[in-house]
């Protein structure tokens, strides 16, 4: 009884068979089958191939977030250098609660303003990259993955300019960081910068932005102003930076960790107060704060989505090639008739 069942179940089964089989005296293979079997085979383990190139790419996910975090210190890095001795300039940041910063973190180096053929080669690839990351965005995501970190060459010391280089720490609130004429000094309406006490004659904002940026110092991320040189004819000349800082959180394979991105507009004007074109020679980046957060994270294929889409590939290329049909004809024989 309990064989009889088992007989009846089996049968059962096989009567929901989808893939009926063919006996092989019934089959024979050709040529035209071997050449199609053949092609399919090929194009598995070419489009393979590249689905295992597509899995070990990566790639850059952006989200946005509002940022929460307003009572922490903002960190400054600056190396600028001014084409002007460094006992007639001072550099400090004012916020806009007119808090004044101590500059104690920036030093003052004196050096040649010209710079040598080894730093203008570098400078040059600095400002190819720049023009190139206007243009194409996604060269951006590769200097992410990469964490490109340049180093300038090192300038001959001389007494023609001065390099102001180093950090500061600011409210996280809108400010001004400038370089200006004569060295600064408290006062009770904000602060004051020495300036009776230098010659005109010695005023010269030309000045290159070797770098400049916000948030720790991260390989991988190439800041707008880097690699920026003004040169000014006028002596009593003003230039302007309006900068957006834009709080960044960068995670990857190689980096991970809280930065700070930003974008740049500028403009310069000669100062002629006969003309009406009023202001305080100098160099002045006006920055604000924007309240979202961009967080920029490495992502990369998990391991099941590359073997569903690899069985994807083969049972699809196998399933429209037909392979099981094609490579071998059907040969039904028919019984022979007696000869009457």
């Amino acid at each position: 009884m309990r064989r009889l069942t088992k007989k009846k179940a089996l049968t059962l089964v096989k009567e929901l068979d989808a893939f009926p089989k063919v006996p092989e005296s019934y089959v024979e293979s050709t040529a035209s089958g071997g050449t199609v079997s053949l092609i399919a085979f090929t194009l598995m383990a070419v489009l393979a191939f590249l689905e295992f190139f597509v899995y070990r790419d990566t790639w850059m996910k952006y989200e946005y977030e509002v940022d929460k975090d307003f009572s922490s210190k903002l960190r400054i890095n600056v190396d600028i250098t001014v084409a002007m001795r460094c006992q007639y300039i001072g550099a400090d940041v004012l916020d806009l609660a007119e808090t004044m910063v101590a500059s104690d973190g920036l030093k003052y180096e004196p050096v040649n303003f010209d710079l040598s053929p080894q730093q203008r080669l570098w400078h040059m690839t600095l400002l190819h990259i720049q023009e190139r990351l206007k243009v194409e965005h996604s060269l951006q995501d590769v200097i992410f993955k990469a964490a490109i970190k340049a180093v300038p060459p090192e300038s001959p010391t001389s007494l023609s300019a001065c390099r102001i280089h180093g950090h500061l720490y600011v409210n996280k609130v809108a400010g001004n960081f400038h370089v200006t004429v004569g060295k600064s000094i408290p006062h009770p309406r904000g602060h004051a910068h020495l300036a009776a006490l230098v010659s005109h004659d010695t005023y010269n904002f030309s000045h290159r932005i070797d770098h400049l940026s916000f948030g720790e110092a991260i390989p991988g991320i190439i800041s707008p102003l880097d690699g920026t040189e003004k040169i000014s004819v006028d002596p009593n000349h003003m230039f302007q930076y309006f900068i957006t800082i834009v709080p960044t959180k960068l995670k990857t394979y190689k980096v991970s960790a809280e930065t700070h991105q930003y974008s740049v507009t500028e403009q310069d004007r000669a100062i002629n107060h006969a003309a009406g074109s009023h202001g305080v020679s100098g160099i002045f980046m006006k920055y604000d704060i924007s309240s979202l957060m961009v967080k920029v994270t490495e992502q990369h294929m998990p391991l099941w989505q590359f073997l569903i889409r690899l069985c994807g590939i083969i049972g699809g290329i196998f399933s429209t090639t037909g392979t099981n049909s094609l490579s071998k004809t059907l040969v039904i024989s028919t019984p022979s008739h007696p000869a009457q």
